[in-house]
């Protein structure tokens, strides 16, 4: 635990669900100028504990149904004594305010918002603040309770020569210090992590979901986070053995592969036989131990050419 809290993270996710006219009513799909996507889309967030990647809560619906909007029905889903982690899309006073005020010690993280209006009430540090943030009048209508004005921390640091700045509930410096909180931001993209093993690992990288009605949409999707959970659940079972080590240390696809064998053998086993079976299968997972982090490695995007028989254009050369 990092500040002494429970990591968690909330972020979207898009699913494609077949083209049938159920489907697309009730999901609807991307628009162009040039017209409808071919394939409706459903929209997922979820709330995932990021040092397991366990999923705590998760809402979906159509896809002109915000992920701010699916976001402020998991309030009330976190645990107490944490702090989660959000997109810099999930900027709004009111969900903020409401998440923190949700429970004991629900603390939150999030990029600031560029060009906001901040009062600075106590410098903290070199480069950390108490600060004042007004609310908009929209705000306080949606969001009852939202007072005119709320107390954040405001903190900078520099990385790889760029310079960041997050919002954080965290408000006092000697239980929550500057170097924790600042590294504790980088944790947020082990949801995207977690939203890989669902697509590439569970669902074999399938571009669409199987089911073709709208009620075995929502079925197959909550199957999904279920059979997800379930392997998660004895991956930090494995864990608990060794205590250094940690769930996302293991390898996801490989823990997947050795619980569906283990499933499919328990016909073939006695019940007596099943507690040492567990065990002999929660050992052979804790050899599964993925690499150390590299967090140095570097991956420039770029285009690769398709071939073609024709020549490609030569860019103008400016004068």
């Amino acid at each position: 635990m990092v500040c002494g809290l429970n990591q968690l993270a909330v972020d979207g996710v898009m699913f494609r669900a077949h083209d049938s006219v159920d489907n697309r009513n009730a999901f609807g799909s991307e628009r162009n100028q040039q017209g409808e996507n071919s394939y409706p889309q459903v929209r997922m967030c979820c709330l995932m504990e990021v040092t397991s990647h366990l999923i705590l809560g998760s809402e979906f619906d159509a896809r002109a149904v915000g992920e701010m909007t699916l976001a402020e029905r998991l309030i009330g889903r976190a645990v107490d004594h944490s702090v989660t982690l959000f997109d810099r899309g999930y900027y709004s006073l009111g969900l903020l305010d409401s998440w923190h005020k949700a429970g004991e010690e629900r603390h939150w993280v999030i990029p600031a918002r560029k060009g906001a209006r901040f009062n600075e009430q106590k410098r903290l540090g070199e480069n950390d603040w108490l600060v004042s943030i007004p609310t908009s009048p929209q705000a306080r209508k949606k969001f009852t309770g939202l007072s005119t004005h709320i107390s954040d921390r405001l903190t900078r640091y520099t990385l790889n020569g760029k310079t960041y700045r997050i919002l954080s509930s965290l408000l006092e410096p000697l239980r929550y210090p500057y170097d924790e909180l600042v590294d504790l931001y980088a944790q947020r993209w082990e949801i995207e992590l977690g939203y890989r093993e669902i697509k590439q690992t569970l669902l074999q990288s399938a571009h669409t979901l199987r089911s073709k009605k709208l009620e075995m949409v929502h079925q197959e999707l909550w199957g999904v986070l279920l059979a997800y959970n379930l392997i998660r659940i004895v991956m930090i079972e494995a864990c608990a053995a060794e205590e250094p080590l940690t769930p996302t240390r293991l390898s996801f696809s490989h823990c997947l592969w050795h619980v569906t064998t283990f499933l499919a053998r328990l016909p073939m086993s006695s019940p007596g036989n099943l507690p040492k079976h567990y065990a002999a299968l929660l050992e052979t997972l804790r050899m599964l131990t993925l690499p150390a982090y590299r967090p140095v490695r570097v991956y420039p995007r770029e285009v690769r050419r398709k071939p073609t028989k024709y020549p490609f254009k030569k860019k103008s050369q400016s004068a």
